[in-house]
């Protein structure tokens, strides 16, 4: 097939397969931009749409557009766009006087809460004008399916450029023939073309994943995860003549039912706001800890407080999973996805500050030494062992079962992405931050997504409208944490 015809993988597609009235499998972001350093001090519509326009190839998952196989036997394909319609992507709306946040976070919310059209590439751009103090704001939508987050950031660094004239962009290559889109019998063509191979590479994929199954984000907690991971483990050291001394040996985690899970609504809200990251670091350096612990427990301390004003803090830990990127250096710049993730206990049963920054310490340490065991591609190692005629299916219904009945893997996602030390700008507007947007399940109806950008850890929080009406109070109990970390921190160093 042609190089611009790219099939998902079976994670990718999960990602499509949650979808429905009230799961959504879009990611995204809100940019708050200062528009006076532009040519003009204005913003507008034709000038982004310009810029967008001469950087669509820098981007593929822009221009390609889903197509599924006959009768759902194989994975869907990404396939060039050759209806293609840039009016369509990028949009402008203003926002009513006086363009205060809470209107801004209003907008973004019904924007978040309406599913991409699958008919065409999976992303849109809103330009959203008439925020106070002569801001504006930038809200992207991309499906999950497209994009994980390192490699959204490398979106974000081909629409963004270091100065505020905007850097010339060598156009693409053009052989003058635009290529086809396959038909239903290529695709069929293509899949029985594969079959072959399927039996060498699952039985190569089992050996790689069970023993290490208790600890793959997608089925952890199932009933024998554990007890397989431990036979499994014998086994492959008898076999390899190894002491036995190191075989698995994990503490269950098991996520409480209650916060943030049940059925999620249709309808989104979000939290925004930001932490130093100078404070951050000097927690870290004060306690000598990972950036990422401080991270985790500015959620942690947040939560707890939250959950203790809604009267639903549970007495054990709640359980968060922490993404994780495989992708290798040669992988860098492509798309799709390649994560996995931790899954850690979040001690939201602690009432000190610093014994919740150790308790993440040492959990998050845990977690990585387990990680490391696992294979590299183990997220995608389990999707092959489900068809995908019955993927889509069986992935609604675990989440529907993790809100309904069960307990969920885990109570909430704590991700963590690097950002840009420089001032960025769009169209010659100066970026002065980036509140990460992303996805809720049932089950799991809150997401804390964090990207450090200049001196700021800016945050952004997705929640279900109606479970966390008063989210944004959440941004609020997390500089709290931090102020009585730093405060800690003085009082070590004095």
């Amino acid at each position: 097939m042609s190089a611009d015809i790219q099939q998902l993988s079976g994670m990718d597609a999960n990602f499509l397969a949650i979808e429905n009235d009230r799961n959504y499998g879009h990611v995204g972001g809100l940019a708050v931009l200062d528009p006076s350093t532009a040519p003009g001090g204005v913003l507008t519509l034709e000038t982004l749409t310009e810029v967008v326009t001469s950087r669509l190839h820098l981007i593929p998952p822009f221009t390609r557009r889903l197509v599924e196989v006959p009768l759902n036997i194989d994975w869907p394909y990404w396939v060039p766009d050759q209806h293609f319609d840039i009016g369509y992507h990028v949009r402008e709306i203003a926002l009513p006087v006086p363009g205060t946040r809470e209107q801004l976070l209003e907008q973004a919310g019904r924007i978040y809460s309406r599913r991409l059209d699958r008919s065409r590439p999976l992303w849109e751009v809103y330009l959203i004008q008439g925020l106070e103090g002569g801001k504006v704001a930038m809200l992207t939508k991309t499906h999950h399916a497209a994009v994980d987050g390192l490699s959204g950031a490398e979106i974000m660094s081909a629409l963004y450029d270091l100065t505020v004239e905007p850097r010339e962009v060598d156009p693409p290559d053009d052989t003058g023939e635009e290529g086809d889109v396959p038909g239903d019998m290529d695709l069929l063509a293509h899949w029985v073309k594969a079959l072959p191979r399927y039996p060498g590479n699952l039985a190569s994929r089992l050996g790689r994943l069970l023993p290490h199954v208790d600890v793959v984000p997608s089925v952890v907690g199932l009933p024998g995860t554990a007890r397989i991971s431990r036979s499994l483990s014998k086994v492959r050291a008898t076999i390899n003549r190894e002491d036995d001394s190191g075989i698995i040996e994990r503490r269950p985690i098991k996520a409480p039912r209650g916060p943030y899970g049940g059925l999620i609504s249709p309808h989104r809200i979000f939290g925004i706001g930001e932490v130093p990251l100078g404070d951050v670091k000097e927690v870290k350096n004060a306690f000598g800890v990972k950036v990422n612990d401080v991270v985790v427990t500015l959620v942690a301390g947040a939560l707890r407080t939250d959950l203790l004003e809604r009267d639903e803090l549970p007495a054990e830990p709640l359980v968060v999973l922490v993404p994780i990127s495989v992708r290798t250096e040669e992988q860098m710049g492509t798309f799709g996805n390649r994560v996995s993730g931790m899954i850690v206990p979040l001690p939201t049963h602690l009432e000190d500050p610093v014994e919740r920054l150790m308790f993440n310490n040492e959990s998050m340490n845990i977690g990585k030494e387990n990680h490391s065991a696992l294979p590299a591609e183990a997220m995608r190692d389990v999707s092959t062992f489900i068809p995908p005629a019955v993927h889509a299916r069986v992935a609604r219904m675990a989440a529907e079962l993790s809100g309904r009945f069960t307990r969920p893997p885990w109570n909430t996602i704590v991700s963590n992405v690097p950002g840009p030390r420089v001032d960025l700008y769009c169209c010659g507007a100066r970026l002065e931050a980036q509140y990460p947007l992303s996805i809720i399940a049932d089950g799991m109806g809150l997401n804390v997504t964090i990207m450090s950008y200049r001196d700021s850890v800016d945050i952004g929080i997705t929640a279900d409208r109606e479970q966390s009406p008063q989210v944004q109070r959440v941004v609020g109990y997390m500089q709290d944490e931090l102020g009585s970390l730093l405060s800690a921190a003085k009082e070590l160093q004095t």
